[in-house]
């Protein structure tokens, strides 16, 4: 204890205060011997950090406890799945840099439920560097991120049902190997875009619409 307090900069008295409130995982044990790891020295590291961001104690307290809760990363990307979307690796205190007093325990919670987020280890895992960067911008342009998130559901499922047709589209004209599904799947990606580029549209013209109304 006495070695990790030093190594974090802190003192023992802290150190044993960050256990009591279960910032940090208990230590392994082997008999009367208690380990620690770099695991625990990264987390001291994020409670300093958040600390420094402003972040309370008690609200360091419930991140802790959701990210302890978390997917595994496992879960998350060992679907084999092919895909075009990049994961993102993240401190817990760059994802505070992303969203600032919007990384509550509520959002990561309901991040980690939609499987935007997952955790490695000392690290949290983004599913997708585009959700990320696009989920960021929208905060920055004053949309709540609990709101971001809600709409992520929403094109969840309407997501998910496309890919359903699509499927089910070519399955139906004759049977189909998972080679044939990945080589078509670009074609589904473009019918879905194009749409979404004409409905924009129109919604848009609609406002514009709307707005010059007396």
């Amino acid at each position: 204890m006495e070695e990790l307090a030093g190594k974090a900069g802190i003192t023992v008295r802290t150190l044993r205060f960050y256990r009591e409130r279960k910032l940090i995982p208990p230590p392994r044990r082997e008999g009367r011997i208690a380990w620690y790891d770099e695991t625990h020295l990264a987390r001291l590291h994020t409670i300093a950090a958040l600390l420094e961001r402003g972040h309370t104690l008690s609200g360091i307290a419930e991140l802790a406890e959701a990210f302890d809760q978390g997917r595994h990363v496992g879960e998350l990307l060992g679907l084999g799945a092919p895909t075009e979307e990049v994961p993102v690796r993240l401190s817990p205190e760059e994802l505070a840099d992303h969203f600032g007093d919007q990384a509550t325990p509520e959002n990561l919670s309901a991040a980690l439920e939609l499987g935007y987020l997952a955790t490695d280890g000392g690290e949290i895992v983004h599913i997708s560097r585009r959700l990320l960067d696009v989920s960021a911008a929208l905060v920055r342009e004053g949309v709540p991120l609990a709101d971001v998130l809600a709409a992520g559901r929403h094109v969840r499922e309407h997501a998910d049902a496309l890919a359903t047709l699509f499927t089910d589209l070519i399955l139906t004209h004759g049977p189909r190997t998972p080679q044939d599904l990945r080589r078509l799947r670009p074609l589904a990606k473009s019918v879905a875009e194009a749409e979404l580029s004409l409905a924009l549209d129109r919604r848009l013209r609609s406002t514009e619409t709307d707005g010059q109304k007396p």
